[in-house]
């Protein structure tokens, strides 16, 4: 990104900052913090991880039942905030949220280890549960269920995709006098405009 001549198009610098930070040592560089509203106005937070970029917006998966996904179905708009520490920089993307489409949740689920599998049927996820023993009985009646056969996506789980409405990049820089650029995408494509640190 250059922020002292921005580009029309922050898409192609989106990318770049997406593949430095899988280009470091971080151990989970696609690590988001993902903000909701739920039903009463109350904001939550909570890290997921980012899976791709397509070309409608950024995606990632999870429970649908649990407290993010009851958030998303009552106000379907979020804010995804990824922060690397090793790269000083944060990126922030704001939009409206839509499920993706069946077979692009079937194929990612797919991809999953099995035990990653066996988890999200065994897992009601945000919901309470008395002891680990609960959740580990759960594990293994699923286990059971699905053995020697194939695991099916869960109708409870999928993905999601934020529709880049604003794309922000924050370079940190001395004395806290940081670099920010902000996009905001309207009829005539993209606008930016630079921000006090």
């Amino acid at each position: 990104m250059n922020f002292d001549n921005p580009p029309s198009d922050p898409m192609p610098a989106l990318r770049s900052w997406l593949d430095d930070a899988r280009g470091t040592d971080l151990k989970n560089p696609t690590a988001m913090t993902l903000a909701t509203v739920d039903p009463d106005g109350r904001p939550s937070a909570r890290v997921v991880l980012f899976k791709e970029l397509d070309g409608e917006g950024a995606v990632f998966f999870t429970n649908r039942e649990s407290r993010k996904g009851r958030a998303l179905a009552a106000n379907p708009r979020a804010t995804l905030v990824f922060y690397w520490d090793a790269l000083w920089r944060q990126l922030t993307l704001e939009g409206p949220v839509e499920s993706v489409d069946d077979s692009v949740s079937d194929a990612y689920f797919a991809s999953r280890p099995r035990g990653a599998r066996i988890g999200a049927w065994a897992s009601r996820q945000s919901t309470p549960i008395e002891t680990r023993a609960e959740l580990e009985a759960s594990v293994a009646a699923t286990e059971r269920r699905f053995e020697g056969g194939e695991i099916p996506r869960p109708p409870h789980w999928g993905g999601y995709r934020v529709a880049l409405e604003a794309i922000e990049f924050w370079q940190s820089r001395e004395d806290r006098l940081h670099d920010r650029v902000v996009y905001a995408r309207g009829e005539g494509g993209w606008r930016f405009k630079h921000l006090s640190p």
